[in-house]
């Protein structure tokens, strides 16, 4: 078993094997990674008493906390980007969406398909962020609505780090 798999209380993280993992990132509990996803450098996923489910083509950056409370279930959406340094906590993120760089979502908050929490915000408990719209601020408050260009570079964004954990994952192999 990697280091980076932590069963707990009988709660065993499960990964596609499609998906990168870096030998320095902890997965503790129930946490699920779908296909074709990433964990980068330092991060951790905990789910000692609750569930933690990242959805297909995910990246989590580096030294980003992911962590589901008891009784609570934290998702990630598909084809979205946690930045470096984010914290999810108790929080649930849609399909396509971008946390910014230390970013802070808290327990309860919802970020919807396609939205961005620029860096540095504090997303309160329970605060909702609207698809396609841009929050920032010390607490969380809405911008703007996303241009079709902004959703496409998250995307982009996306892709460029999921390039990258393929080729770490060639790279650790050796």
């Amino acid at each position: 078993m990697p280091l980076s798999i932590i069963p707990y209380n009988g709660r065993r993280p499960s990964v596609d094997p499609s998906a990168f993992i870096d030998p320095t990132s902890r997965l503790v509990g129930f946490v699920k990674v779908g296909r074709g996803s990433a964990v980068f450098y330092g991060s951790v996923l905990r789910a000692e008493e609750g569930e933690v489910w990242i959805g297909e083509h995910v990246a989590i950056l580096e030294h980003c906390l992911v962590e589901a409370p008891s009784g609570v279930r934290v998702t990630i959406g598909d084809g979205s980007l946690i930045s470096h340094r984010a914290v999810v906590h108790g929080a649930s993120i849609g399909r396509g969406a971008l946390v910014g760089i230390g970013a802070i979502l808290l327990d309860g908050a919802e970020v919807g398909d396609e939205a961005m929490v620029a860096a540095g915000t504090v997303v309160p408990s329970g605060f909702k962020v609207e698809p396609r719209s841009l929050v920032a601020g010390v607490p969380a408050r809405l911008v703007r609505r996303l241009s079709e260009d902004e959703v496409n570079a998250i995307e982009s964004s996306l892709e460029e780090a999921l390039r990258k954990a393929e080729r770490y994952k060639q790279l650790i192999k050796l």
